[in-house]
This record gives C-alpha cells, sequence and structure tokens, in this order.
C-alpha cells in the first residue's frame, strides 16, 4: 500500500511500486520543467486547462516551470525543446498529443517525457488496433468493426443499438449512438468530420466505470453518472455534468474484476506511468471500452479523484509523473 510522510511527495520505486514508497523533498528536486498544453487537436481547450493545473503544481512543488502553448507551429515547438529541459510534462491531449507523434519527437531529442511512449500511445490512439490487442490479452471488449461511413447505414453485422465513434479521437468527441433500427435506417454521415472511416461498436447498457492505473496498480473504480444521453464531451468537462460514485455501486467482485481489467490493458500495450481505462458493466461482465494514455487533469477529471481517494494529493500525483518520466531508446 502507498503511504505518505509529512508533507512529501509520493514517490512509488519502479521496481517494486505496490510495496515500496520512497518519500522524496521537494525542495531537492531543482529541475527545469517545460509543459506542453494546448495542441491543434479538438481537444485543445482540455488540454490547456489540464497544463495550467500541472504547471500550478510543479511550481507549488519548486521546479523550474516553462509552459509552451503548442499549435500546428512544428518550428516554434522545436525552439522550445532545444533549451533542453530536465523533463516535459506532457499535457497534451487527442491527436499529435495523444498519438505517438510528439512523443517520437521527444524520444529522437531523449528528452524525458511523463506518460506513455510512442508505440503505447500510438496503439492506445488506434482503436481498432487496440481492441484487437486487448483482445488477444483476453480482456472483454464490446463487438465492433471499421466501416467506410457511407456503408454503416447498410450494415447489419451489429444491430441496434450500436455506437458510432471516430477511429483515432479522444474525449467522446464525435461519439453518436443509433438506438433504434428506424434510426439506424435514417443514419446520415454527410456531416461527419472524421475521416473516410469509422467504428461501429455494440451499445454495452449498464454502467460507466472507468479505472486510473498508476505505474503498476489500479488505484480505484469510479462509476459514472450523467443525465446526458451518454458520457459525452460536455458531460466530462463541464461542471455538473455528471456525477461520480467512488467507489463504484458494485460488488466487490466487479471491483476486482474491473480493476484486473484496467491493469490488464495497460500493461498489454506497454503503458506507463498513467493511465485510465473506459469501462461498462451490463450486470454480469466487465467490458473495456477505451484506454486513455493522457488523461485529463482538470477540476472534473477522474484520475485526482482516483489518487485523491487512495490519499495522493495533486501535487503528489504531478510529482509522481515527473519522477517516472522517460523516453524510449
Amino acid at each position: 500500500m502507498p503511504s505518505r510522510l509529512g508533507s512529501g511527495i509520493l514517490i512509488w520505486n519502479r521496481s517494486a511500486m505496490a510495496d515500496n514508497a520512497i518519500i522524496r523533498d521537494a525542495k531537492v528536486m531543482n529541475r527545469r520543467v517545460l509543459v506542453l498544453k494546448g495542441g491543434p487537436s479538438l481537444e485543445r481547450e482540455v488540454s490547456l486547462v489540464s497544463g495550467d493545473a500541472a504547471a500550478a503544481s510543479l511550481k507549488r512543488l519548486g521546479f523550474d516551470v516553462e509552459v509552451y502553448d503548442v499549435t500546428d507551429d512544428l518550428d516554434g515547438l522545436l525552439a522550445a525543446l532545444s533549451t533542453r529541459p530536465d523533463c516535459v510534462f506532457n499535457a497534451l491531449h487527442g491527436k499529435f498529443g495523444e498519438d505517438g507523434t510528439v512523443q517520437a519527437i521527444l524520444n529522437t531529442m531523449h528528452l524525458p517525457y511523463t506518460h506513455s511512449g510512442m508505440v503505447a500511445s500510438a496503439i492506445a490512439m488506434d482503436k481498432p488496433i487496440a481492441i484487437k490487442l486487448f483482445r488477444q490479452e483476453g480482456v472483454l471488449c464490446p463487438d465492433s468493426f471499421v466501416a467506410l461511413k457511407e456503408d454503416i447505414p447498410g450494415q447489419s453485422r451489429i444491430a441496434p443499438p450500436y455506437v458510432i465513434k471516430p477511429l483515432n479521437d479522444g474525449s467522446s468527441v464525435g461519439v453518436r449512438i443509433i438506438h433504434t433500427q428506424d434510426e439506424h435506417e435514417s443514419v446520415n454521415l454527410d456531416d461527419w468530420s472524421f475521416g473516410d472511416s469509422a467504428m461501429v461498436e455494440a451499445f454495452i447498457p449498464g454502467q460507466e466505470l472507468t479505472v486510473a492505473v498508476m505505474g503498476d496498480e489500479a488505484l480505484a473504480v469510479t462509476e459514472i453518472a450523467t443525465a446526458r444521453e451518454f458520457y459525452d464531451y460536455d458531460a466530462k468537462y463541464a461542471p455538473g455534468g455528471s456525477v461520480h460514485h467512488i467507489p463504484a455501486r458494485v460488488s466487490d467482485a466487479v471491483h476486482d474484476q474491473a480493476r484486473d481489467v484496467a491493469l490488464r490493458a495497460h500493461r498489454s500495450i506497454g503503458c506507463r506511468g498513467v493511465s485510465r481505462a473506459d469501462l461498462r458493466f451490463d450486470g454480469e461482465k466487465v467490458y473495456l471500452l477505451e484506454i486513455n494514455t493522457q488523461p485529463g487533469l482538470t477540476p472534473t477529471s477522474l484520475v485526482p479523484e482516483q489518487a485523491a481517494y487512495r490519499g495522493i494529493s495533486f501535487d503528489a500525483l504531478i510529482g509522481w509523473m515527473i519522477d517516472n518520466a522517460e523516453y524510449d531508446i
């Protein structure tokens, strides 16, 4: 079990994270950290909030902090990185920042960074590939397939209700639920702006669950309730958009199953640092929907909430991420 002493930062030893806690005084961590926030993706606004929260925390911890607002100006990003910070806190969400692209840049420059590496990030963002790998590890996922957007109204492989989602976007951006056969027959994706193809996934009724993994331990199970149609972008980030029940209102056996699924998913694609698995419980089985390698750090975000539930403050969480930053060799 993790423990905390005084006002120190909780640091978990990588070789035995669940058993050994090393408490390190923040005052000796005189390191320069560059926080990347914003980005060119549809999740830019969320990333700006996550980045500001991380930067404020790092300053409280005594780090020398610089913040760079990432746009589509690659030269500007490279110039910011050329100052050779000791560590990069990657607070980007969505394409470019979460799909392995910025991770590849940081690997090339041998700059340690938070969250997962290039390969795990790319796999997690590509939902069809990730699901194939999860299934190979025996993780239960909803039935799904990829189709050209114009072919979806004629598909009969998955009967309504089903979900249409982009292949590689996060925060429920673009997600639609088709509830009935009538809705299926009138599906129109002329305004679909997420590429020529989409993923069709069976809708799993029941409870929305999520589990954060920190290092090699699943922290907790949260049940998410919302008055909206589903846990969409507004439910995730708007104040009052959802209610989080922690611990989730499920049996101990389901708690254990959800934590096991999240940890197996995290390990199966080589995640490191912190990730968050989104799950559904239909009353009998726990299904994995996807894994997020760059979970939000906003006031309504789930990972800081689960960390706090386990007695890990927001500053301790951020400090742990910095301590476990690395790059892929």
